[in-house]
């Protein structure tokens, strides 16, 4: 029997974005319950929450101050406890972010690491003297610009930050940090977190020497972001990686049925880490943002595919999420979101072998919001700005009642806003129309969860001539197979007759028409005899 997080579909929320209750303008705990019947009727497994915990928001909540407390900007401990129980009677598991490769500036232990070189919590974090000259220990640089080395004067050394110069790099090579660690997912599985999505694996560790990276190839010009000016060979993916996985699975193990989630980069290789890292007595299951990155296009799926038909391991799948571009306006053809596409994506997405993640609004075909600059509050787009919007056109709230001022998302002034775009695009707009995004993402869900083939099945590749792209979904039990093709390309495509011969479709997706063709980014799910 299969355990509830294989091949489950896992619905991400954004809280400061999902819906506000007290009319401040910021989503919170509250308004994530009176809107938990919305996630509940799409079908999913589990919602994933991201950070709720206390902190200066210098990163939205990626910068944590107190892993054990609410922020009071989300609500309570109380208004928490009332979510899992809502969830959980829904049917729901929940699942937290567990961000632990870095903390605040402004966390407990940070304060007490710097004060001085002794202590118990002396080497909490990443620590190095500098050089002769006084500059940083290495070359290493922050994905959020600039050299990844801070100098704190109280201490006489430099504290390393992988990303904003507010989140010093946590040691989980150090035992303690590991127990500390523990200390905190035991504090939220006793109060019923089913699991913990892990945030930034690939920074967890790195090399204990602190050796410079080598230069990457020379580009055609200096990019916006100089992070991928080097290889990232000692600063990423250091060889106690497995070691502090290992800690955390035995914690989780200490609960019954919990699940644990990693996030790996797109760095080469990105796949195997998948596997390697969803391995025996690792995560249970991890997603690379690999296919995050760039265009779509057959050569793009098709690696997709066959990397989803890797049985090694144990994949989460996600198109979308709050740091990159949402899928409908990324992967639009010529970048002019279309309808269709919305709904090839979707359907590819949720028949994939593994785990899915989907995104809040990625159900409704949301497209990339497009902000002023003044409107930005995400630090990395203000600081790359004009080259690189940053993360907030992902971020902006939810779409509930077209009508409604904000989109029925707060009675306040939202911290972005809602745009324009997003209106027709509005749950209660979807809900009336059957062809919608919405209707659309139930049925595929439904379909999903009613066949053992698409939760633990097998996924085999077809071997079909561009812009055809399809697999099969096996029961290894019961040998039902599942046909899935798409049509990559805005024109008609034939399918070769043999190919659906016998078939039975499954859903609102159908079969080829009589003339053999499949329709424009058309998708069919069939039964195969």
């Amino acid at each position: 029997m299969s355990s509830w997080w294989q091949g489950a579909v896992i619905y991400q929320i954004y809280p400061r974005s999902f819906r506000d209750a007290d009319g401040d303008g910021v989503g919170d705990l509250r308004g994530l319950l009176a809107g938990i019947d919305h996630i509940a009727s799409l079908g999913v497994d589990a919602i994933w929450l991201s950070p709720i915990y206390v902190s200066p928001q210098a990163d939205f909540g990626y910068d944590i101050a107190d892993h054990c407390a609410i922020d009071p900007a989300y609500g309570t401990q109380a208004d928490f406890d009332a979510l899992v129980e809502a969830a959980h009677a829904r049917g729901l598991k929940v699942m937290l972010d567990l961000v632990v490769g870095h903390t605040s500036v402004q966390h407990p232990w940070f304060i007490e690491s710097r004060a001085r070189r002794t202590g118990p919590l002396a080497d909490r974090y990443i620590w190095a003297d500098p050089r002769p000259d006084g500059t940083p220990p290495n070359n290493w640089l922050s994905v959020f610009g600039g050299p990844a080395w801070r100098w704190e004067t109280r201490r006489r050394q430099y504290y390393l930050h992988h990303f904003l110069a507010d989140q010093p790099a946590l040691n989980l090579a150090e035992p303690a940090t590991r127990d500390a660690v523990a200390e905190i997912m035991r504090f939220w599985m006793s109060r019923g977190v089913d699991g913990f999505r892990i945030d930034a694996l690939d920074f967890m560790h790195r090399d204990p020497q602190l050796r410079d990276n080598p230069a990457a190839p020379p580009k055609p010009e200096i990019p916006s972001k100089l992070f991928g000016m080097q290889l990232h060979q000692f600063d990423m993916m250091g060889p106690e990686t497995p070691t502090i996985l290992r800690h955390f699975r035995a914690t989780a193990d200490a609960f019954p049925d919990r699940a644990l989630l990693g996030e790996l980069s797109s760095q080469p290789g990105a796949h195997a880490r998948v596997a390697r890292s969803t391995g025996p007595g690792l995560l249970h299951m991890a997603y690379t943002l690999a296919p995050l990155r760039g265009v779509f296009d057959h050569p793009i799926a098709t690696a997709l595919v066959q990397a989803a038909a890797n049985p090694d391991g144990w994949a989460c799948w996600c198109f979308s999420n709050h740091d990159v571009v949402r899928t409908a306006t990324r992967w639009a053809p010529g970048q002019v979101p279309d309808a269709r596409v919305t709904r090839l994506l979707l359907a590819l997405l949720l028949t994939l072998r593994g785990s899915i993640c989907l995104y809040q609004g990625e159900e409704l075909g949301l497209p990339e919001a497009e902000l002023p600059f003044e409107a930005l509050r995400d630090p990395f787009g203000i600081a790359f700005w004009p080259d690189f919007a940053g993360r907030d056109g992902s971020r902006t709230p939810m779409p509930w009642r077209r009508d409604a001022a904000h989109a029925g998302f707060t009675t306040g002034t939202p911290w972005l806003p809602v745009p324009d775009a997003h209106l027709p695009l509005a749950i209660d707009v979807q809900e009336a129309d059957p062809e919608s995004p919405l209707h659309f993402t139930r049925a595929l869900l439904k379909l999903r969860h009613g066949h053992p083939a698409m939760i633990t099945g097998d996924l085999v590749p077809l071997d079909l001539p561009a812009p055809l792209l399809g697999y099969d979904r096996v029961d290894t039990a019961s040998g039902a197979r599942l046909r899935c093709l798409f049509n990559l390309s805005g024109q008609a495509a034939p399918v070769p007759p043999a190919l659906l011969q016998g078939a039975h479709p499954l859903a609102d997706a159908i079969l080829p028409d009589p003339q053999g063709t499949l329709p424009p980014w058309g998708v069919a799910l069939a039964r195969m005899p």
